[in-house]
């Protein structure tokens, strides 16, 4: 077994704490990788806190992993002692249904293995994540980060990265279209950046006007606050497409209205409480209402290296292990900017 050591927490809404544990032997197609970096994501407080019912402690989180590999299997062909690579939600899926055929793996009909949080395949044993010294991963799962890019801000890519440039590819934007970003976070601005390097004009919304001077940094053509109706009322009918990335409860309708004709409205946030959508924004103009996760291992290895010939990375505010605790409470207030990214060098 590989020894492993990180930082877990044992109960609803509890503290991290040290944590020792073994992950597997490593395998002929296993790679094993170092942690150097750890993003923190939205999704790992919500696990700490059990909101979504379905945490087994002790928890460790992390799941946008940056490492060195370490070591490699004797069958595996695309790593090898030294490289930089990457571990993203995803560490196994069934490999035999028609979407990990396809490459769909966040599609897999027999669901994916979490990087944490889930069961081994095979072992059966928990999954721990990138709140920790070490992974040891198929190589089938495992990402090559481009040396262009620096490590730390890579981190978030692997999940802020690729839930939102999946949409955007999926849905087709390119040069010459207008799509609206909904919500300036860890998610919304990687959507800018995304939109604006495929050549589309850019319109960020917000409820908050101090960040109409970063949206435009980031690659903005346009900002709007959602909540003066005079300013969405001029943009009715005249977006291509809009990738919704907030999480709080807000209305859809009144960025539905904003779609041209048989545009798309496609939503990555996930707010508690249902939204209630009128019909008549949707018929009339043929439009869609739309969702979507990450992206299986290809999409988001051509994310990375889109990323890594664009200059494209997170923006990041980079902390300690002993900062962890005291990330997740800010980011809950959008206290960031804007994706938190662990050191795990200052793992003791």
């Amino acid at each position: 077994m590989v020894a492993s050591h990180g930082y877990a927490f044992f109960e609803q809404g509890g503290a991290p704490q040290p944590f020792s544990f073994e992950r597997r032997d490593p395998g002929p197609q296993d790679v094993v990788i170092d942690i150097t970096h750890c993003g923190i994501c939205h999704s790992d407080k919500h696990f700490v806190d059990n909101d979504w019912k379905a945490s087994k402690y002790p928890l460790v989180p992390g799941h946008e992993i940056i490492g060195t590999v370490r070591e490699v299997g004797a069958a595996v062909t695309g790593f090898q002692p030294g490289d930089l690579a990457g571990i993203g939600c995803l560490v196994d899926s069934c490999r035999e249904c028609e979407p990990c055929r396809q490459g769909q793996e966040q599609a897999c009909e027999q669901r994916g293995t979490a990087t944490y949080n889930g069961v081994e395949r095979g072992t059966g044993r928990p999954t721990y994540g990138g709140y920790s010294n070490n992974y040891v991963v198929d190589e089938r799962f495992a990402l090559r980060i481009p040396a262009t890019i620096d490590p730390a801000a890579a981190a978030p890519l692997l999940c802020a990265g690729i839930t939102t440039y999946s949409p955007l590819r999926h849905w087709g934007v390119e040069a010459g279209q207008t799509v609206g970003v909904v919500g300036l976070g860890g998610l919304g601005h990687m959507a800018v950046k995304f939109a604006s390097a495929f050549g589309a004009r850019v319109v960020l919304f917000t409820t908050s006007p101090g960040k109409a001077d970063d949206a435009r940094r980031l690659g903005a053509d346009e900002v709007v606050v959602s909540t003066e109706r005079s300013s969405m009322k001029t943009l009715r009918g005249s977006l291509d497409f809009i990738l919704d990335t907030v999480s709080a409860p807000h209305d859809l309708n009144s960025y539905l209205a904003l779609l041209r004709r048989d545009a798309t409205m496609c939503l990555v946030g996930m707010p508690e409480s249902p939204s209630p959508v009128a019909a008549a924004m949707l018929v009339g103009g043929r439009k869609r209402l739309a969702g979507s996760a990450i992206g299986g291992l290809p999409e988001t290895q051509e994310m990375l290296d889109f990323c890594g010939s664009h200059g494209i990375a997170s923006d990041i505010e980079q902390i300690a292990v002993d900062g962890i605790a005291d990330a997740h409470e800010r980011m809950v207030r959008g206290d960031v900017k804007y994706r938190f990214v662990i050191d795990m060098g200052t793992l003791a």
